[in-house]
């Protein structure tokens, strides 16, 4: 498995420039490792933008699935730092999909990642997650190391903004994830999907994002 669990807490933002150091700062500094600390949580990545809303992004593994309603992570969300609580409150467009990952091809992740925003239909959520089956396929595909399906529980996945509880019609929505070696290896991937007759009328955005970091559980200070 490429991906290191079976869950995905994905969160997106834009951030203003004049707060973007202290964003930048707190995310390197404190936010990335507090959350791997998390029991179960098990790796977490940061991107920027090279041609996608919003601008940051950022990926945290999990062991299972439940770890995402465990109480561990629950006290985690109940008792953010006076540093996060500040920082959080500056998020703007901020997306937050916390998901299963069902799909998971190839080995290893990339320096680049192609993302897929898709709204499935009310019915057919089996038959298009196997028409994606099918097309996530990294072997045929230069450049491209792994491919991932994410799908969105609707009822977990709210921003911490505080318009979280604001009705959202994409909380349900499904992230497909292409980790490629190269910004440039991203579009004729992502193509398969964006550009398929029957696919494409799903698509809600696309992105393309460069890797700036990531953290594993085996990183941590020990002790």
């Amino acid at each position: 498995m490429p991906i290191a669990g079976q869950g995905m807490l994905l969160t997106s933002m834009d951030i203003d420039s004049l707060h973007e150091a202290e964003f930048n700062r707190w995310y390197d500094r404190e936010h990335l490792e507090e959350r791997v600390a998390i029991e179960g949580f098990a790796e977490a990545r940061r991107y920027v933008a090279h041609d996608g809303k919003p601008k940051y992004l950022s990926l945290y593994s999990t062991t299972t699935f439940d770890v995402l309603e465990s109480p561990a992570y629950r006290k985690a969300l109940a008792n953010q730092t006076d540093w996060s609580k500040t920082n959080i409150a500056r998020f703007q467009n901020m997306i937050r999909g916390v998901a299963r990952i069902t799909i998971s091809r190839g080995v290893g992740r990339g320096a680049a990642l192609g993302i897929i925003r898709l709204r499935p239909p009310a019915e057919g959520a089996d038959r298009l997650r196997a028409a994606l089956r099918e097309q996530l396929d990294p072997a045929a595909r230069d450049g491209i190391i792994s491919m991932h399906l994410l799908e969105n529980d609707p009822v977990l996945s709210k921003p911490l903004t505080p318009d979280a509880d604001k009705a959202d019609p994409g909380a349900g929505d499904w992230f497909v994830l292409i980790d490629a070696t190269d910004v440039g290896a991203v579009p004729a991937a992502a193509a398969v999907i964006t550009g398929n007759a029957a696919l494409k009328p799903l698509v809600v955005t696309s992105g393309v994002y460069r890797l700036l970091w990531d953290i594993v559980k085996s990183d941590l200070p020990r002790g």
